[in-house]
């Protein structure tokens, strides 16, 4: 009973906009509390902070499916609190929302982290490779496009096809594919790290998988199915081979990988099955009783 008494009070939400490094308060800043489910989501409230930078609502119906956000755009960029769940609260402190000036200028986007996880090869001798980054902006100021420059771009390994974004803290509209480049035109703020996705595949034509190191990068950590693909880099080190969902990778990392240089995976040929050889032995078969059929009409029939 006294969870549902909980559920039926109103909630108090609360917390502040402040400003950059300083952590200045942002006065008369509008808020906007968001309601996020599986299905979509919107808007439940909105205010302004006060001189002190803060803002306090009061939710009269909480969805218990849901979590909520809070937003506030600040010099033409959307910026969001880390999700809450409210159901089952009578108090919620969303702590300090920090927002911050733009510049299409400042020190490069840091490629934090890559990971890269090449699958097993296909019947048709082709591999999936997914890729999820980890970008950060050393900065002071949320950095954004100039014109028509992206703010982060890197190169895939040449030659791969399909390439598509997956989910990221990026909008699959601002990334785009140019030649063998990835370009990402989103703005990008100081602070927490943007996560970004995409796959793509190796053609069945293709031998090795060279992954270009194009730009300093942290570290890049590698996941291959196929556990006995010749791996190269300089600095590799070799990890301890490791189950997911009952498939078994073979793991490498890459520190600070050196630039220019290049991670480089032996693509293995499709293996041998012996199923395939099936509707050929069927068709040998078949060919086999046909030339015997058409031998033995051809033979004169001897006479009584």
């Amino acid at each position: 009973m006294l969870g549902l008494w909980i559920q039926a009070q109103d909630v108090a939400v609360a917390g502040r906009v402040v400003r950059d490094t300083t952590q200045r308060p942002v006065p008369r800043q509008w808020v906007v509390l968001h309601a996020m489910t599986r299905g979509g989501g919107g808007p439940v409230d909105s205010m302004r902070t006060d001189a002190a930078g803060r803002y306090a609502f009061r939710v009269a119906k909480v969805n218990p499916e849901a979590v909520y956000v809070v937003s506030a755009q600040y010099a033409g960029i959307a910026h969001f609190s880390e999700p809450i769940v409210l159901s089952g609260r009578l108090t919620a402190d969303f702590g300090s929302l920090t927002v911050y000036d733009t510049t299409s200028g400042g020190p490069p986007i840091r490629l934090a982290l890559r990971y890269i996880n090449i699958g097993a090869t296909r019947d048709d001798g082709t591999h999936d490779v997914l890729e999820a980054i980890e970008l950060q902006n050393p900065g002071a100021r949320t950095r954004v496009p100039a014109e028509s420059a992206a703010v982060w771009q890197t190169a895939l390994p040449p030659g791969v096809v399909q390439f598509q974004v997956g989910e990221s803290d990026v909008s699959a509209e601002a990334v785009s594919l140019v030649g063998d480049t990835v370009k990402v035109f989103a703005p990008i703020s100081p602070g927490a790290s943007k996560q970004l996705s995409f796959a793509y595949t190796a053609p069945a034509t293709m031998h090795e998988l060279q992954v270009p190191i194009d730009q300093p990068t942290g570290e890049v950590l590698l996941l291959v199915e196929d556990t006995t693909a010749l791996v190269t880099a300089p600095a590799l080190e070799r990890l301890a081979v490791q189950e997911l969902e009952g498939h078994r990778y073979a793991r490498y990392r890459v520190a600070a990988p050196a630039l220019g240089a290049a991670i480089v995976v032996a693509l293995p040929p499709p293996r041998f099955r012996a199923d395939r050889l099936v509707p050929w032995i069927v068709g040998v078969a078949a060919l086999a009783l046909l030339a015997g059929l058409v031998i033995a009409l051809r033979k004169p029939v001897a006479s009584r």
